[in-house]
């Protein structure tokens, strides 16, 4: 996935574009995976990991109301998640990912469910992916891969 980051990189200094994470179920691997990358100093200066609905709340100002009403696996949540953080970092382009990556769920709330959300000038756009039942490791890789695509497409469309 390295190679999506290099290209994420490239092309956000190119647009002159600031990223940031609000990650809960990936704990700080997309953040990682784009600051692997020599001179991504460029672009990423922070990230939040939210793992808690408080530290949601706290860092990102998450409404109690919307994970009382929707709960924190939902594209309500990450899309308040990425629109906190983008404002928190004042980012061109904000991911937030938030599901569960297991073991465990339930009927309503599968494991391996798990909800993006991108925020930039824009607009946000948000969704759900299933990734099924694959294991906690697998789970968070498949959104480690989504996320970091969701980034290079938005760019993409940008140029």
């Amino acid at each position: 996935m390295s190679s999506v980051a290099d290209e994420i990189l490239q092309k956000a200094k190119v647009f002159g574009l600031k990223i940031t994470c609000a990650e809960s179920c990936t704990g700080g691997m997309i953040s990682a995976a784009l600051t692997d990358i020599a001179g991504s100093s460029a672009i990423f200066e922070q990230g939040f990991v939210t793992y808690s609905n408080g530290a949601k709340q706290k860092m990102l100002g998450v409404s109690l109301k919307t994970l009382a009403d929707y709960g924190a696996v939902s594209e309500p949540v990450a899309r308040e998640m990425a629109e906190g953080a983008l404002w928190q970092a004042e980012a061109g382009i904000a991911i937030s990912v938030s599901g569960i990556a297991g073991p465990g769920g339930s009927k309503f709330k599968p494991e391996g469910r798990v909800c993006f959300a991108l925020a930039s000038a824009h607009g946000t756009q948000s969704e759900t992916r299933e990734f099924g039942a694959l294991g906690r490791a697998a789970v968070r890789q498949a959104a480690l891969n989504h996320a970091l695509n969701l980034i290079r497409e938005h760019l993409n469309l940008a140029n």
